[in-house]
């Protein structure tokens, strides 16, 4: 399902979506409309606009966050014309699984929207890489993103967008034990608890957000 206000936008992601394979439920154009409509009929996925009406702040962002409250196992994927870093955070507090973050732009990279619609599909999440890029070099003395080697910074970059371990040894041409051993390293510096699984991917990405 798709909340977006703008007509183009909107008819122009349904068509690119069906010609994709995917079944677009419904396409509305506000907030409230979709909140009704995903009660109605829950979709896999929903893909909104942050700000809509009436007052185009925030009307997205809380139909979202409502969404993932009453059916956590719908995937929420968020859309939003500049980088709003607070906006992200919301979002991921409350269950940091099947949610993404992206710019606008990246709907016309047609290859990176669908890839975070599958990331999200499968659990996972998908984080704009602008709004990455921003963050991972914002950082003073105080900032336990300091503390990062470049490497562990490009790691921890390319987990924050969502990427397995597979696809970060891939797309950084390292091993997969040089992925485990900077992600432990990572963990460590950033001192999230010792624990094994996806949870702890899950307090970086988090703490990167709120740093």
């Amino acid at each position: 399902m798709l909340a977006e206000d703008s007509t183009l936008l909107r008819e122009g992601l349904v068509r690119l979506l069906i010609e994709e394979g995917h079944d677009v439920r419904a396409a509305v154009g506000e907030a409230e409309s979709l909140l009704r409509r995903v009660e109605e009929e829950p979709p896999e996925i929903v893909v909104l606009d942050i700000r809509m009406p009436p007052t185009h702040t925030d009307e997205g962002l809380r139909a979202a966050i409502e969404v993932r409250r009453r059916w956590p196992d719908i995937g929420v994927l968020v859309l939003s014309q500049h980088i709003e870093r607070n906006y992200a955070a919301q979002l991921l507090s409350a269950n940091a699984e099947r949610v993404g973050y992206l710019l606008k732009d990246r709907v016309a990279q047609v290859e990176e929207f669908l890839d975070a619609l599958d990331r999200i599909h499968g659990g996972g999440v998908a984080i704009d890489p602008e709004v990455v890029r921003q963050l991972v070099f914002r950082t003073t003395h105080v900032d336990p993103l300091a503390r990062l080697t470049p490497r562990e910074r490009s790691v921890l970059e390319e987990l924050v967008q969502g990427h397995t371990n597979a696809a970060i040894s891939e797309k950084l041409h390292i091993s997969m034990s040089t992925v485990e051993k900077n992600l432990n390293a990572i963990f460590d510096k950033l001192e999230l608890p010792r624990t094994t699984g996806y949870n702890r991917r899950i307090l970086a990405v988090l703490r990167y957000l709120e740093s």
